[in-house]
């Protein structure tokens, strides 16, 4: 799944400038309220990076008609690299799981970023480009793994418990597999710090109060309070990623 991400990621950044001047035929229904400056915007995306998925919500105004401010509210999740899927050779129905995996990672981001247009799209359409970039506020949160561990009561009898994962006592022979998703919740443990991003967002489209993007880019998260993720690895402070979303909106003053 990296490799795939980033393969496309590459192909984007160099594949979406080739287009940003192709230019299309108007449409019949464009309208000179389509092409006045419109002040405000709000965006909704989606996000694939190469440890995860995530969501934002982007809030903003123009600054003049090359810049805008903007505000954005991040969700994203974070997998370790070296996370391997496992399961109990021994039991049919055992479900599989992350075999030293500690805990489960995800991240809340909040902050302020700008956007500076390269390349302007003509009113009739095409593609315009432009240069985003952000910091703000950070919060890791990491959720222990519970898995359901097999108990052996005697030669012929045992029993399936629920437990927090400990890499001392739970190998591959005694677990039978990944517990609930709840499991773990009310342990959150909050991981405060800072992150950047920076990236290139290539808008598409024939009408101007309408936004549809495609953004590629890189995020930099930083916690001076590091996450334990897998067992045996050192715990991590820094955390970089890079990413692709696709985002939906709309312009309006």
């Amino acid at each position: 799944m990296r490799q795939i991400l980033l393969i496309t990621f590459i192909l984007v950044l160099f594949a979406l400038p080739a287009v940003v001047y192709s230019q299309s035929e108007p449409e019949e229904n464009d309208s000179v309220s389509d092409i006045v400056l419109l002040e405000k915007q709000w965006t909704l995306g989606i996000l694939l990076h190469t440890n995860g998925w995530g969501a934002r919500l982007r809030k903003g105004k123009n600054i003049t008609f090359l810049r805008q401010r903007l505000w954005e509210l991040e969700y994203s999740t974070y997998k370790s690299p070296k996370e391997i899927r496992a399961i109990n050779p021994y039991f049919a129905d055992a479900k599989s799981y992350f075999y030293g995996k500690l805990n489960t990672v995800s991240f809340i981001r909040g902050g302020m970023g700008f956007q500076r247009i390269l390349n302007s799209k003509p009113y009739w359409g095409g593609v315009q480009l432009s240069a985003i970039y952000y910091g703000g506020v950070s919060v890791g949160l990491a959720k222990p793994v519970y898995l359901y561990i097999i108990k052996v009561l005697s030669a012929y009898d045992y029993m399936i418990q629920e437990e927090r994962y400990n890499p001392e006592i739970h190998t591959l022979e005694n677990i039978y597999g990944r517990g609930s998703f709840l499991s773990g919740i009310t342990e959150i443990s909050f991981h405060p710090g800072i992150y950047l991003k920076g990236g290139l967002e290539f808008e598409y489209g024939t009408k101007n109060r309408r936004i549809n993007s495609i953004e590629a880019g890189a995020t930099f998260d930083f916690s001076p309070l590091p996450i334990a993720i897998m067992a045996y690895n050192p715990e991590q402070s820094f955390f970089l990623t890079l990413y692709l979303s696709f985002s939906l909106g709309k312009r309006y003053n």
